[in-house]
Formats: structure tokens, C-alpha cells, sequence
């Protein structure tokens, strides 16, 4: 099982003191900011294929792109990294072109889209801000960033499992006790939940999956389904549930309560690239810009995902990144399993 070392771990969650002097709202733009917002105002909008987060947080980081640059407007279609990728794929076989910038949880659509000759060859600027672990796994050519990490661990109903009684790591999740208790994603649709198979994979075998499918799990599309699933006591346990969806339910009073387990929280790179063919090319380079700047995570921490700039501290309520055990796997990886996991998924699942 590959671990993050712990010097990746501190430069995830440093912070600058520079944090006290951001601003919420959009600065004067650098020289390349400027020079390309003049561009782009002639495009006068971008549309975004965005499988990272959430709709609510998804909108609201589009809103943000355009009060700091008025006279864009981010057209924003969120669904699972999966689904966006699909979508992303039947416009390229049609040959329309709708999408200007896709964002996916799932390391290996990006690397295909490259492959692919899909991707526009655009390093931005800003990218040079963000923390090292961000840096180092981008595309090496520039034609994608990394914009987001995402965390996934388990979940309990506050009132109705203790902490004492929870499961503590993905294997307890096969004890016949969980039975009908447990809510998790798909990797047909997610690419966390991909990502999450092949770590189980790779630490228990696919008798995992088996033994995990003897519990009848509920199983939705993206990994903030279990979420809903708790909150609406529809079951007790979630599985590979994001963080910042978690969180940001807690937030709002929902009984529910993160678990971090022991065999290691999983930790996903995410990447965000431009298309070599994107309707308004200007409008999506700024775009990038903005993806990789301070702006972009001021946005995305008011809906508890995890910052990479220094300059925009950790958010609350997060357990510290050094004071758990992450597991990723490589985009190697993702990209030689991906198939395989989701066939298996569904010959052991049926769904």
C-alpha cells in the first residue's frame, strides 16, 4: 500500500503567514492575468465539465471566477468524474465542441485526454504558487494542474453508532454486523471510488470486494452520496465519503462524525486541464489562472476542501494531515486498473 511521506504531509498543510493579508474578493490582476482577461472579455464566457466537488461549491467557485472577472460567465456542469468524462467523450466522437476546461477526480482521464492530443499545452503562471506536492504531480508537458485533493474516509450516524462500536479501518467494514448498514459510492461513476478499489485491491485482494458485497451495501454514484444516505438514516456507516462533503454537513448540524481509519485515509490528486480545442481558448487559459491562484481556494475552503496554496489556511475542522496515515494510488496505477476495477465492481455488485 503506497504512503505519502511525511515531508509531502507538512507541505500539504503548511500556511503562510501571508494568509492575514489575502482579500475575499479579487485584487488588481497580475501582468498575464490582465493581458488575458482582455482576451477572454471578448469570449465573454467559459464552460466548465467539473466531476471534483459538488454542485453547491462547484457554483459558487464560478461565481468567484467572475466577480474577479467581470464579464465572464462560468457556465458549470457538475456530475461524477466519470459521468463528465463520458459526456466529455461523446461531444469529442461527435466532434462538438462545448467543453473549454475539465476537471476530474480520476488522474487517468487526463492523462488519456493528452495521449489523445485533447489537451491545450498551457502551463499557468500562478501554478508556480501552489505547494510542492501540487507541483510535482502535474503534468510534467503542462497540459494539465493538479487543483484538488481530495480525502476520503469512513462515516458514522452520531446518534446511533459510538465511537466505541464504529469500524476503525476499511477492512472492519466486512463484519456481517454492517450488514445493511453501510452506503457507498460507485466507481463506474466516481473516480475516488475508483481509486479507493484499487487501494483495497491492493492491501486485502478482490475477496475484499466480495466480502464487502455479503454486507448489502447501498451503493449511489459519487462519494458524497453516503453522506445523504446518513444524514437520512438510510444507513449507519459510509464508505469512501469525502471529507469536505462531510465536513461541511457537520458544519450544518447533520449527526454525523468523520472516521479516519487506521489503514489509511485515501488521498487523490485531482487534475484540471484546458482543451486544445475549447470554444473560448482565452477564457479557459484565465480560467487556469484562477484554478491555480489564491482566489480559487479562498472559494472552495468556505465549502471545507482542502487548500493548496499556503497562503489559505487548512480548513477548520480537519483533522491535521500529518497526524493521519494517507494512501494513494499512483496514476500509473489508476490509469492500468481503472478499467478492470469498475468490470469486477459490477460483476460482484451487479450494478
Amino acid at each position: 500500500m503506497a504512503m505519502i511521506s511525511r515531508r509531502l504531509l507538512l507541505q500539504l498543510a503548511a500556511v503562510s503567514p501571508a494568509a492575514a493579508a489575502l482579500q475575499a474578493k479579487a485584487q488588481s490582476y497580475a501582468p498575464h492575468e490582465q493581458a488575458l482577461y482582455d482576451a477572454a472579455k471578448r469570449e465573454g464566457q467559459i464552460t466548465w465539465y467539473t466531476g471534483q466537488m459538488q454542485a453547491e461549491p462547484s457554483e459558487a467557485i464560478g461565481r468567484a471566477f467572475t466577480e474577479r472577472f467581470p464579464g465572464i460567465k462560468v457556465s458549470v456542469v457538475r456530475s461524477t468524474s466519470q459521468v463528465a468524462f463520458q459526456r466529455l467523450a461523446q461531444d469529442m466522437r461527435a466532434r462538438v465542441s462545448q467543453c473549454d476546461v475539465f476537471s476530474s477526480t480520476d488522474y487517468s482521464h487526463c492523462a488519456f485526454l493528452k495521449r489523445e492530443d485533447r489537451l491545450m499545452a498551457y502551463k499557468p503562471a500562478n501554478a508556480a504558487g501552489l505547494i510542492e506536492a501540487a507541483r510535482k504531480s502535474a503534468d510534467p508537458d503542462g497540459y494539465f494542474q493538479i487543483t484538488y485533493l481530495g480525502l476520503y474516509a469512513m462515516g458514522r450516524h452520531s446518534n446511533n453508532v459510538t465511537e466505541a462500536d464504529a469500524p476503525r479501518s476499511w477492512r472492519d467494514l466486512t463484519d456481517p454486523r454492517w450488514r445493511d448498514k453501510i452506503a457507498i459510492g460507485h466507481p463506474g461513476y466516481s473516480g475516488a471510488i475508483t481509486a479507493w478499489c484499487l487501494m483495497m485491491q491492493k492491501a486485502y485482494g478482490w475477496d475484499y470486494l466480495q466480502q464487502l458485497e455479503r454486507n448489502r451495501p447501498l451503493i449511489g454514484r459519487s462519494s458524497a452520496d453516503p453522506v445523504t444516505a446518513i444524514n437520512a438514516g438510510e444507513r449507519l456507516i459510509g464508505a469512501g465519503l469525502s471529507s469536505a462533503s462531510a465536513l461541511l454537513s457537520i458544519s450544518r448540524g447533520n449527526p454525523l462524525t468523520m472516521i479516519y481509519p487506521t489503514d489509511g485515509t485515501l488521498a487523490v490528486p485531482a487534475p484540471t486541464g484546458a482543451m486544445k480545442d475549447a470554444p473560448h481558448a482565452n477564457a479557459a487559459k484565465l480560467f487556469m489562472e484562477f484554478a491555480t491562484s489564491p482566489a480559487y481556494y479562498q472559494a472552495s475552503s468556505a465549502y471545507f476542501a482542502e487548500s493548496l496554496r499556503p497562503e489559505v489556511p487548512p480548513v477548520p475542522g480537519a483533522r491535521a494531515l500529518d497526524t493521519i496515515p494517507l494512501i494513494t494510488p499512483s496514476p500509473e496505477e489508476v490509469e492500468a486498473g481503472s478499467a478492470e476495477v469498475k468490470e469486477r465492481w459490477r460483476d460482484i455488485f451487479g450494478v
